[in-house]
């Protein structure tokens, strides 16, 4: 009776031993980890510990892993990283951007999966449209967070999932509750200024004088919260590329460029096709200053906000200390670390 007893002791030990490596096994990015995310996809990522090793292939994504304090996870980068609109300001905070030491096995339009694959990643973050590039590495059993960003809730929603994702959920949420403190003291101020008839306001991406942003957009966002009206609202797509008569009917009033190296103001006033254009005639064609510090889809969306609100309604926001607001923002949402660079 006493061996029978120690036999089953036995069993039972080896049957939990057998169990413990079965969940130890666990393919990543399946269900049933104690970490868990649900990307822009829909498709759900669960991990047993925290990634240590993410190749981030979004600009914007990588920002939000620097604000939180996680970039010791990046093992790979975006080539624009390299590229002078954005490099200065990470190789400020990172001596291995600074080095040119981080890999750079693709961007949002181009990636070379054997060199991700290389670099033995825990988790790869990419746009959600790069739908071959998401297969091919799904396919060799590396886990995929999809992004897709058309407004600030979704930005919100990228900046919690990261600080899961690294172990960061307490910073996330302080970081969130700023820009959302930040963007409701906003929001009261335009309440205040309540024109009888919003601005007129087209968008332009820097590919070319009519590419602009439709209504299903992070522009669109922008540009309501700034108090004004996107011209290009009523088309359902994210990106458009006009026609210059439809640009005519639209009449904007305002002009507002993204950062864009080839091309300023200037440049558009002296376009013939332009010349008409209500904006034009009245000298309110604006450019973002720099690519990264109004990055729409991340949390410095609010300094982007501010100057669109300051060029749709000259006067009412003279307030706004640009390089003040754009100063405090970034210690706030990057830490006050030693050579940060906040000019633009």
């Amino acid at each position: 009776m006493e061996r029978r007893t120690r036999m089953l002791a036995l069993c039972a030990a080896i049957t939990c031993m057998l169990c413990a490596a079965s969940c130890d096994k666990q393919t990543p990015g399946a269900a049933g980890g104690r970490i868990a995310v649900t990307d822009f996809r829909g498709k759900k990522l669960s991990f047993d510990k925290e990634p240590q090793r993410i190749v981030c292939l979004i600009e914007s994504a990588l920002s939000g892993v620097y604000m939180l304090g996680a970039e010791d996870r990046i093992a790979g980068v975006s080539t624009n990283i390299y590229e002078q609109t954005v490099f200065p300001f990470y190789a400020a905070m990172d001596p291995r951007i600074e080095k040119k030491q981080i890999p750079t096995p693709g961007n949002w339009d181009f990636v070379n999966i054997e060199s991700v694959a290389a670099l033995r990643p825990d988790l790869v973050i990419i746009w959600s449209h790069q739908e071959d590039s998401i297969k091919a590495l799904e396919g060799l059993g590396i886990p995929v967070y999809g992004v897709f960003i058309q407004s600030v809730d979704d930005v919100y929603k990228e900046m919690r999932d990261l600080g899961a994702l690294t172990g960061r959920t307490a910073r996330a949420k302080e970081l969130i509750e700023y820009t959302q403190n930040e963007l409701e003291t906003f929001a009261a101020a335009a309440a205040r200024v309540n024109p009888a008839r919003k601005t007129r306001v087209f968008f332009m991406w820097p590919q070319s004088s009519l590419d602009t942003a439709g209504g299903p957009s992070i522009v669109t966002d922008l540009i309501t919260r700034a108090g004004a009206m996107n011209v290009a609202n009523g088309i359902s797509q994210e990106h458009v590329v006009a026609n210059m008569e439809t640009v005519l009917d639209w009449d904007p009033e305002v002009v507002i460029m993204w950062h864009n190296a080839q091309k300023d103001p200037p440049h558009l006033a002296a376009d013939p096709n332009w010349k008409t254009v209500n904006a034009v005639r009245a000298g309110r064609v604006h450019e973002f200053p720099s690519a990264y510090s109004c990055d729409l889809w991340t949390l410095k969306f609010q300094y982007a906000l501010k100057m669109a609100a300051k060029w749709s309604y000259p006067g009412a926001f003279d307030g706004i200390d640009e390089t003040r607001a754009r100063e405090n923002m970034y210690r706030v949402l990057y830490g006050d670390r030693d050579g940060l660079k906040t000019d633009e």
